[in-house]
């Protein structure tokens, strides 16, 4: 069985029961009585009359005899390990002093800083060992070329 609402005041209309209004731009509005009809022609605005739904919901009334409010629930932290590290390690990491911390980061950063280092040595070495003048074929059967102008 198909209900609608009715425009004004949001009550259900039952089948058979009240009014269709088309206006002239053709925008179809129910009424369940001419009550609720009269009110919407003389521009009423539904939410400052007291029995329409659209006031009563704007004021909550009615709400509490239907639904008791619920207790928001609140979300309990659980600590749990992580891939790299069990709860115990992580539970001695909190309990640490920051100055260790601290002292551990500094030495954690050095000795990345000299590994680092070292690579780019070995890099450098790398490149100067096979960094020799390309000699091209061409050059090489031919003339030495010029050099390069330096007046410019």
């Amino acid at each position: 069985m198909r209900t609608y609402d009715d425009t004004f005041s949001g009550q259900k209309i039952y089948p058979g029961k009240g009014k269709l209004y088309v206006r002239g731009d053709s925008k179809i509005f129910r009424f369940q009585n001419g009550k609720s009809e009269s009110l919407f022609l003389q521009r009423k605005n539904p939410r400052r009359i007291a029995w329409t739904v659209l006031f009563r919901r704007q004021r909550k009334k009615g709400i509490a005899e239907e639904v008791i409010k619920k207790r928001t629930r609140r979300a309990v932290k659980a600590q749990r390990g992580i891939v790299g590290a069990s709860l115990d390690v992580i539970k001695e990491r909190r309990s640490q002093r920051p100055e260790v911390r601290t002292a551990e980061r500094r030495a954690a950063i050095d000795s990345a800083k000299k590994l680092r280092a070292e690579q780019q040595k070995a890099k450098k070495a790398k490149t100067n060992a096979s960094a020799q003048p390309k000699v091209s074929k061409q050059g090489a059967k031919g003339k030495a070329p010029k050099p390069m102008n330096t007046s410019r």
